[in-house]
């Protein structure tokens, strides 16, 4: 079938994207969903910072590809031997999909899968090869997804069924920001009730990681970003303390924080987070900084504070036992995912939107694919 959907042909294009247009709207075929495999309208798209490192070429990723990870919509079609899903279903989609069968997948850590991201990393489908074709020649998939398109063939393992009555923009959320955010605190750091925490940089996973700072009772809980407004809205979902990146946070916390959540990718930012880390403490990384970058520390203090540095992937989760859990969070009053949306648009102002995370003074946005 025919879909239009977002083709980057080329990474590392000027800004702004709004002029140097590097994201194209094509007119894609998909092939049928093959054993296993799902047909999706996709409804609502996030554009995520993952997005943008393809766009600007700070990650690697085969190319051409069809862009975008996260996203939420309605199964309008299915292949041979699908368990989990059947027409009409709401669902979300997961960026790495789990193999089930590796030693990450049988260890209990799904987001671990070995194979999942050899596939991702190669911009195929988990079981192989692309069901995306542009003027007869295949096209890549973005982490088994590509879901800025109308409608996407996606392995039943990279989706997740969501309640009907959860706004499609919000569901978008569930797959990738709340899960990577929440799941740093909750799987990662493995929060207790009362210890500090702080987290840093505030867009759509730091702020998801404030929230799952609040539903795990940490306390007291900081928020530092360079942007005023994203330090406004850290209050308001929960933070107890906003920093400038330039204030030093054991100005108010003399013993450090016991978890500390690194959110920009960057390394500079993992540095800071490290060293406001107190004696015994945790610094989660969860950012995607460019691959040369270094981190330098001091090794002694690794020893002599006791701390300890974890990178975290996809919120180190189990998506179909986190998710729903979720989803239970938000129908409690818990999760209020509808402030971490800053704007909606059509599919068609793509570039704009890169341009507008580009220049971090966004949370998440979303486009919509069928929009005029």
């Amino acid at each position: 079938m025919k879909s239009q959907a977002v083709l980057i042909r080329e990474s590392g294009a000027t800004l702004p994207y709004a002029t140097s247009r590097p994201l194209e709207i094509v007119e894609i075929d998909l092939a049928p969903p093959a054993a296993g495999e799902v047909l999706v309208k996709i409804e609502a798209a996030g554009i995520c910072h993952s997005d943008l490192s393809v766009v600007n070429g700070t990650r690697q990723r085969p190319l051409p590809i069809i862009g975008g990870h996260e996203s939420a919509g309605v199964v309008i079609g299915l292949g041979a031997d699908v368990r989990n899903f059947k027409i009409g279903d709401h669902v979300t989609t997961v960026f790495l999909p789990s193999c089930g069968a590796c030693h990450e997948c049988t260890s209990g850590i799904p987001a671990y899968c070995s194979v999942g991201a050899a596939s991702n990393a190669r911009g195929e489908m988990i079981t192989g090869g692309s069901r995306i074709s542009l003027n007869g020649k295949a096209v890549n998939h973005y982490n088994g997804v590509s879901c800025y398109s109308q409608f996407a063939v996606l392995d039943e393992r990279s989706l997740v069924k969501l309640p009907d009555d959860i706004p499609l923009d919000v569901a978008a959320l569930f797959g990738c920001a709340l899960l990577t955010g929440i799941g740093a605190v909750r799987n990662s750091a493995q929060v207790k009730p009362g210890q500090s925490l702080g987290v840093w940089g505030l867009g759509g996973v730091g702020l998801s990681a404030l929230l799952g700072a609040v539903i795990s009772k940490a306390s007291p809980i900081f928020a530092i970003d360079p942007v005023a407004s994203k330090r406004e809205l850290a209050l308001s979902l929960g933070a107890d303390f906003v920093l400038d990146p330039s204030e030093n946070l054991r100005d108010q916390l003399p013993g450090g924080v016991a978890v500390a959540i690194e959110a920009a990718g960057r390394a500079d930012t993992l540095k800071a987070a490290y060293e406001a880390t107190g004696r015994g403490g945790i610094t989660v990384t969860v950012g995607l900084p460019r691959a040369e970058e270094m981190l330098s520390i001091s090794a002694l203090s690794l020893v002599s504070d006791i701390k300890t540095i974890k990178g975290s992937y996809l919120g180190s989760a189990n998506p179909r036992i986190d998710i729903p859990e979720f989803v239970e969070f938000w129908r409690a009053g818990k999760l209020p995912v509808e402030k971490l949306l800053t704007s909606t648009s059509p599919m068609s102002d793509v570039n704009e939107a890169m341009d507008a995370l580009a220049g971090a003074q966004v949370v998440r946005q979303v486009i919509h694919p069928h929009a005029g």
